[in-house]
């Protein structure tokens, strides 16, 4: 009796689905109401963004929202007044899923801080040890969705949702006043 051979079968391999980068996000508030954003120093295109980063072993993400707000902007002028109850997710696009972190993450998951600036416009220097960004303006909180690059559009709704009604009230409270002061370049741009 001839000796019946196996179908060779190939072995599918199955890809558990990339988990998502921990962040931090901060959401800068000046005294009449206006968040900090900045244009990033690696693209052409209009992408403008809040601060944000990653999370370092052993840092909490309080911690780590301090830290990145000093590194991204050069002042740690700030008070935490919120902060979002969930992590909020965004997934990258396909071809920058390759490119950032190594190809490891699918995205990342943010918790989001809502800070009041307590200083003077020109202590943000954007010009740090390891500049992101090549400029910066304030603009209106509820402005946030439409100048920011299309994949992250949705988690900035999610951003501008669950601020909006503390954001409103921080622009009605009364600050003191401050005598005016001029801008320099540093203060608004990056070299």
């Amino acid at each position: 009796m001839p000796k019946l051979e196996r179908p060779k079968t190939k072995r599918l391999k199955i890809e558990r689905p990339k988990p998502y980068r921990r962040n931090v996000g901060i959401v800068l508030i000046n005294p009449r109401g206006r968040v900090f954003v900045a244009q990033r120093i690696d693209t052409k295109e209009p992408a403008w963004q809040m601060p944000q980063g990653g999370i370092d072993k052993g840092e909490t993400p309080r911690e780590a929202a301090m830290r990145e707000l000093h590194e991204e902007t050069g002042t740690d002028k700030a008070r935490i007044i919120a902060v979002t109850r969930n992590w909020l997710r965004y997934d990258l696009p396909a071809d920058l899923q390759r490119k950032m972190w190594g190809g490891k993450y699918r995205g990342q998951e943010q918790k989001w801080f809502l800070m009041r600036f307590t200083g003077e416009d020109a202590e943000i220097n954007i010009a740090t040890n390891h500049p992101e960004f090549s400029s910066w303006k304030w603009l209106p909180f509820t402005h946030l969705p439409r100048v920011i690059v299309g994949f992250k559009r949705d988690i900035y709704k999610q951003v501008v949702a669950a601020f909006k009604d503390k954001v409103a009230a921080l622009k009605t409270t009364k600050t003191p006043r401050r005598a005016p002061q001029a801008r320099t370049g540093k203060s608004r741009k990056s070299r």
